[in-house]
């Protein structure tokens, strides 16, 4: 009777764990996809700042090279026009639109990888709409360094110019505006009259400029895959647009020269070793290799 009652009880012990175990496998596997659908969308590291403040990755990138007082980029930086586009990618991925197609038995390298819509859900942002639109619709897909130079419209074929984001650096400072952080106004420069945006919220570059410096001086981790994606894929990004030096020309000297060693430590690392380790966005790393090849 004993021994009839102890099987009884360990039975029901073993369905209950089973029960359990199923839970929380479902429990698990509902709570990881929440996290990757909150790790797609945009985040902020400012959690006090209000929607309208959050900057995307193109926006921060044209922030640290806008002059503040004349409010447009440098005349000589031939860069920045295929760095926002390089940003709109890493955006787009960073919010689980896009994806590198899988990589296959014989491993592929990065820059001869397609690039795959995961997901056409509006982001909000016209211009990142408009180019995820472009891309879910191109058959057959392209790399990410065609759709940089597709995207900048440095391509040779005529057929493809209509994937070409017209006026991005206007429309970015547009929304800089919108979002309270720029100013409208008219400059003549003798022949002609243009349209700048001086800086008027210094407040939020100088945590944008701030952000950027503690990444490498006093929030310094030595390991890129320990750093936020969203501030590592700033410091490469803005690096390959020409105007990363601008958010380190304010330090001393001493500290000035540690942040930039560092700075070089990030952009030493060989993109196609980073993207196969855990939890790397291999598509982040696509862009970096199509700036430094």
């Amino acid at each position: 009777m004993t021994s009839l009652t102890q099987r009884t009880s360990g039975l029901v012990q073993r369905r209950t764990e089973a029960i359990r175990s199923a839970a929380a496998d479902k429990e698990k596997e509902s709570g990881g996809e929440e996290d990757e659908a909150r790790r797609g969308e945009e985040e902020d590291d400012d959690k006090g700042d209000s929607k309208e403040t959050r900057l995307t990755l193109m926006e921060e990138v044209l922030l640290l090279g806008l002059k503040d007082r004349e409010g447009y980029t440098s005349f000589w930086n031939d860069c920045i026009s295929s760095g926002l586009r390089g940003c709109m990618l890493v955006e787009l991925a960073l919010r689980g639109r896009l994806q590198l197609e899988p990589c296959g038995v014989r491993r592929k390298g990065l820059l001869s990888r397609k690039v795959m819509c995961k997901s056409d859900a509006p982001t909000g942002d016209v211009l990142l709409d408009e180019a995820l639109k472009h891309i879910k619709e191109t058959q057959p897909t392209e790399t990410v360094q065609s759709w940089i130079e597709l995207l900048s419209g440095e391509t040779w074929n005529p057929l493809k110019l209509h994937y070409q984001l017209r006026n991005v650096r206007e429309r970015l400072a547009k929304n800089l505006v919108e979002k309270g952080v720029l100013t409208t106004e008219k400059q003549n420069f003798l022949l002609f009259d243009m349209t700048t945006h001086p800086l008027t919220n210094s407040s939020i570059k100088q945590r944008l400029v701030k952000k950027v410096q503690d990444s490498v001086l006093e929030k310094w981790v030595n390991d890129p895959h320990r750093m936020d994606k969203r501030v590592l894929a700033l410091i490469l990004l803005a690096h390959s647009s020409d105007v990363l030096e601008n958010a380190f020309a304010p330090l001393q000297d001493d500290q000035y020269e540690l942040g930039m060693k560092r700075v070089h430590t990030l952009l030493e690392l060989e993109p196609e070793k980073e993207s196969t380790k855990p939890n790397a966005n291999e598509l982040m790393w696509a862009v970096v290799a199509a700036f430094t090849k």
